[in-house]
This record gives structure tokens, sequence and C-alpha cells, in this order.
């Protein structure tokens, strides 16, 4: 009994999570670029929020 590619390739992959009807995938690479973490993102929104804040007063 031969496996085609295909079946060889299903066999060493995860099986897929059965969510809104198979269209939410996950992948397990990564992928190249900048990696951030969460806190700095959060950091980089609320200082941007104080800078436009004080824009705001200043130039009124």
């Amino acid at each position: 009994m031969s496996l085609s590619g295909r079946e060889k390739k299903r066999r060493h992959e995860a099986p897929m999570p059965a969510a809104s009807a198979g269209l939410l995938r996950f992948f397990e690479e990564e992928t190249a670029g900048i990696k951030l973490g969460p806190e700095i993102i959060i950091m980089l929104a609320i200082g941007l929020i104080a800078v436009s804040l004080v824009a705001y007063v200043s130039f009124k």
C-alpha cells in the first residue's frame, strides 16, 4: 500500500482545530520580522495617547 505525497504530509502535520467551520487556522511556523511582546505594544499605545493629549492641550 503506497501513500501519495499529500497523504504522507497529512500524517506529519498537527490536526486542524474545529472552529468556525474550519475557517480558523493556526500556523506553527515562525515568520521573519520584528518580534514585540504585548507589554511593549500596550506601552507604545499608552505613550501615543499621552503625546496626543499633550499636543491637544498645548495647541488648543
